[in-house]
């Protein structure tokens, strides 16, 4: 077939997002509204305040009003007047609050000198008896213990941790309570939460996604690191020394595997393609790569993408402060010459800085080809058409940024303006940096935009860092840098990096803008974002991001006539994703979980000589009986 009657290449639409981080839920743009709060009118501000009240539970919603916890009705511009300060408080970068970081639990090791007596239960007696140890058996069933001293003993003490600021989801919002958790690490619960959310906001019904294409054409694609709190890996580590007992399901639960097993298992009940990918702090992009891929080739019609990390964890925190990554106390009051930190500003990508900033999260997106989408009347968000992976080569430092990550950009760009035009690019793209933090980052990340941005004719390049208000979610990172571009996308207002005063001098930025405060686009919308990531190991990957409007635009001209019923049946997609937001809004999460649901009976599948009928699906799985290889096969 030529490449003039080639069938036309299937573009990946997003047509639904969601997840939970440091400023709040994705779906509807409430994250993405925190950010903003400063810069929108005053009807908006009013509801980010008060759906963000809801989730962290400072009021709750009533047919007749939000009530208090002291059982008093509120208005709307009640709870917004009254709540407005603590729920701009209690989310974003801030002190610790999951754990007190001035008391974390350590166990010291100190060597016993002289004669000690002590008396312990006798069932509390270690299975081997110390050498040195005499012991006296009492009649109350406790026994003496006389030691003539050269024991290492293990001492509990608590000590400050030197790193107090993190991006934690929204104080008072408790992910278990809203489903049967049974136990599941939190990095698991933000999937479970953070895919919810993204189903649900397609405004599509989820067996209706699932039975409108064939079971094998449905695929999850979602990593962690792994899951490190005490439910997860860093319980099974350390349990022992602490002197409690391993679980059956911390090992198995701590893969890094685990967000698309859950997923698939308890919110999907999918039989079709999985997909674990993770490329440390790229690992979003990572994953979209995949689904990407898939979807372009035909292989996918249907997927669900994302992360979920929750690593707001004392060992992770000094694992990272260890290495001199992390943005200290001490060095934070050095930079600023103060004696106490000021946590909300921890965070300052292109600005004089000395570290980044842990935060947790999970973000999710719903994707298909753009054939479904039109047949589903699905609302489209915008459009990945490419992601770019590269690594850097030889390196002296595994750590140290290299040269794949001007590879992986530059290639975003040249493809962006091969698909919209390159004056589309130039007057109408935005970037999304990876903006850890760290005084490294400030100046390659700069280099390598100002360099392309000068070879691709591109002037005053807004570039934005939303780690500056969230903190750097590892493996989740770039679903919060590509959820919160959907959002500039939609409302056109560039997140300023508000937690600098100035850009650092050693900063490029010829070509560059970084605005401080929100920058409005309004009036020269952009329509192209780059998601660019890069992480430990050479890690580097950059997304394309094609704005609603010009997805649109590309859609209708693809699809002549057909489009005008498309867009009439998206008005009733439209409805139920914002009833859903509505909901969302007044906290009911109505999350998806389906324990023990519908399991599928082996016995019941249906095999021929083409396919396979699963239970529970309306369409059977398909065999693949193409032979690409025909020519090496026909005459064998």
């Amino acid at each position: 077939m030529s490449d003039a009657t080639a069938r036309p290449a299937p573009l990946p639409v997003i047509v639904g997002f969601g997840g939970y981080n440091a400023a709040g839920r994705s779906s509807g743009h409430q994250g993405y509204r925190r950010m903003v709060i400063e810069s929108l009118a005053a009807e908006e501000r009013e509801q980010t305040i008060v759906s963000l009240a809801c989730l962290m539970k400072l009021v709750r919603w009533q047919p007749d009003g939000y009530q208090d916890s002291d059982g008093q009705l509120l208005s709307a511009a009640e709870v917004a007047e009254r709540y407005a300060q603590q729920v701009l408080d209690g989310t974003l970068i801030r002190k610790i609050e999951l754990f007190d970081p001035d008391r974390v639990v350590e166990q010291k090791n100190i060597a016993a000198t002289g004669t000690t007596t002590f008396t312990i239960a006798k069932r509390d007696l270690p299975a081997t008896i110390p050498a040195s140890w005499q012991l006296a058996e009492r009649d109350d069933g406790t026994v003496e213990v006389t030691t003539e001293g050269g024991d290492e003993l293990l001492v509990r003490q608590r000590y400050s941790l030197a790193v107090k600021a993190a991006g934690q989801l929204p104080s008072g919002f408790d992910m278990a309570e809203h489903y049967n958790a049974r136990f599941h690490p939190r990095g698991l619960q933000a999937a479970i939460l953070g895919a919810s959310d993204a189903l649900h906001s397609t405004g599509i019904p989820l067996d209706k996604l699932l039975n409108s294409v064939r079971p094998d054409q449905v695929g999850t694609y979602s990593s962690s690191i792994s899951q490190l709190s005490n439910d997860g890996l860093a319980g099974l580590m350390k349990m022992r020394l602490a002197g409690g007992r391993v679980t059956a399901k911390q090992l198995p639960l701590g893969l890094n595997s685990m967000p698309a097993d859950f997923i698939n298992a308890y919110v999907l009940g999918s039989v079709g393609h999985t997909e674990a990918i993770t490329g440390a702090c790229a690992s979003f992009l990572y994953v979209l790569q995949a689904a990407v891929r898939d979807i372009s080739s035909g292989a996918r019609r249907l997927a669900i993408v994302g992360n979920a990390e929750a690593v707001v964890e004392p060992e992770v925190i000094e694992g990272f402060g260890a290495m001199g990554a992390l943005a200290s106390d001490e060095n934070l009051c050095k930079l600023d010459g103060c004696e106490k930190p000021d946590w909300r500003r921890a965070s300052r990508p292109f600005g004089d800085n000395v570290g980044f900033t842990i935060g947790e999260g999970a973000q999710y997106i719903v994707l298909m080809d753009d054939a479904l989408a039109i047949e589903l009347g699905a609302d489209i968000h915008g459009a990945v058409p490419a992601v770019y992976i590269n690594a850097d080569g030889v390196k002296k430092s595994i750590s140290a940024p290299g040269a794949g990550n001007y590879l992986c950009f530059a290639k975003a760009v040249a493809k962006a303006a091969a698909v919209v035009g390159i004056d589309t690019v130039r007057s109408s793209s935005m970037v999304y940096a990876h903006g850890s933090s760290t005084p490294a980052n400030r100046t390659t990340e700069s280099h390598m935009f100002d360099l392309i941005a000068g070879e691709f004719g591109i002037d005053n390049w807004p570039v934005t860092a939303p780690k500056s208000f969230l903190g750097h979610s590892m493996t989740a990172a770039s679903g919060d840098q590509l959820v919160a571009a959907l959002g500039v996308l939609k409302h056109q207002w560039v997140p300023g990096i508000k937690t600098i005063d100035k850009v650092a001098d050693d900063v490029f930025q010829q070509h560059l803008t970084f605005p401080l405060a929100d920058l409005d686009c309004r009036q020269a919308p952009r329509q192209i974002a780059f998601i660019n990531s890069k992480g430990f190991g050479g890690n580097n990957a950059t997304g394309v991001v094609i704005g609603p409007d010009k997805t649109e635009a590309m859609l209708a001209a693809r699809y002549g006539q057909a489009f005008a019923g498309y867009c009439e049946r998206r008005e009733q997609t439209r409805a139920a994703a914002a009833a859903y937001i509505q909901r969302a809004d007044r906290a009911e999460l109505n999350v998806i979980y389906r324990f023990g649901e519908d399991q599928v009976d082996v016995r019941e599948l249906q095999f021929t000589d083409s396919n396979v009928r699963v239970p529970g699906f309306s369409q059977p799985v398909a065999y693949d009986t193409s032979n690409p290889w025909q020519d090496m096969t026909a005459k064998s």
